[in-house]
């Protein structure tokens, strides 16, 4: 075989082999919001779980999970948020829980829609009621590039808990070009994180819980990483159009994401905006800073946020913007 026949059949090879894609439902402006239920646009449906608390809330949380977790990553902060008068609500995104295809990687612009209109649904439940968006790791790259959008949800504010900003700028070319390789001719290849070394909390008996949940998924198709970086990619280059009020919460012992692209990306903030977002660093937080050992500073944090955009937060953690801004 020829030079050029073989390039051929190894371009061909690879376009047989592409990152899959969820394909989208067959629905058409089909979004609803019921008791345990969302329907997207597009008719895909999606386990929604509520803590109300007793009487009308003061406030209102939509929470969006992280890679490879589902709706009830926020059972315990909401338990608390409850007894304060906050009703919190939260989805399965897609591909992960018990939505469809769970581990098939959804696209980008899915997730971000979806966010979206399950803010503008639950807005027109009770039109009168503050809400806020939160997004843990991936769910805070999918609410940054939801607010930075053309039509931003309509919350109050956003609180962004370890969002995961990690892009391709900050891999080197050799793990940028491994990671494009097999998603492209291996998409199927299963990674997880185990042998990193790397910590994503200090609670282990959390950690443990979630390792035998069969909600969580354990391990990760190479398309689907491939598939998260993307997200990350967009949502850091969307630092200058992020002008929501917002929360920023981050560990000193963050060890999945470099703490380099999250100063990158706060740093990138548009400056009309800096008197309305705030910086919180939590020196015993991790990646997981709402079900960490030190989880009710952080918790209690968000509360006061959430009642006064104004106050000092409780903790003391709140730490200035790097300069850029």
């Amino acid at each position: 075989m020829s030079p050029h026949a073989a390039a051929l059949a190894l371009v061909l090879a690879l376009a047989a082999c592409a990152p899959s894609l969820q394909p989208p439902g067959t629905g058409i402006d089909a979004q609803r919001l019921g008791d345990d239920v969302f329907v997207t646009h597009d008719g895909i449906e999606l386990k929604v779980k509520s803590w109300l608390p007793q009487g009308r809330p003061k406030a209102a949380i939509l929470a969006l999970h992280g890679f490879n977790d589902y709706r009830n990553f926020i059972a315990d902060s909401a338990a608390e948020w409850t007894e304060a008068g906050i009703a919190t609500y939260a989805y399965d995104q897609r591909g992960f829980g018990e939505a469809p295809d769970p581990g098939i990687w959804a696209g980008t612009e899915p997730l971000v829609r979806d966010a979206g209109d399950m803010a503008r649904l639950l807005r027109a439940r009770d039109p009168d009621l503050p809400l806020f968006l939160l997004g843990e790791s991936m769910g805070g790259a999918v609410a940054i590039l939801a607010m930075a959008g053309d039509r931003p949800p309509p919350v109050d504010g956003v609180i962004l808990a370890a969002p995961a900003l990690w892009g391709r700028q900050y891999m080197s070319g050799l793990q940028s070009g491994a990671l494009d390789f097999l998603a492209h001719a291996m998409p199927w290849f299963p990674v997880d994180g185990r042998g990193t070394g790397r910590v994503p909390s200090d609670n282990t008996a959390m950690l443990r819980r979630l390792g035998g949940d069969p909600h969580v998924l354990k391990y990760n198709r190479i398309d689907a990483v491939y598939g998260l970086v993307n997200l990350m990619d967009e949502a850091h280059r969307a630092a200058p159009r992020f002008a929501a009020t917002a929360l920023i919460l981050i560990g000193d012992n963050e060890q999945l994401i470099p703490r380099g692209p999250l100063d990158t990306f706060l740093k990138g903030l548009p400056a009309d905006a800096a008197p309305r977002q705030r910086l919180a660093v939590y020196p015993k937080g991790f990646h997981m800073l709402l079900r960490d050992l030190n989880a009710g500073a952080v918790r209690r944090d968000v509360l006061a946020w959430i009642a006064d955009r104004n106050v000092p937060l409780p903790s003391g953690a709140e730490r200035k913007l790097p300069s850029g801004q």
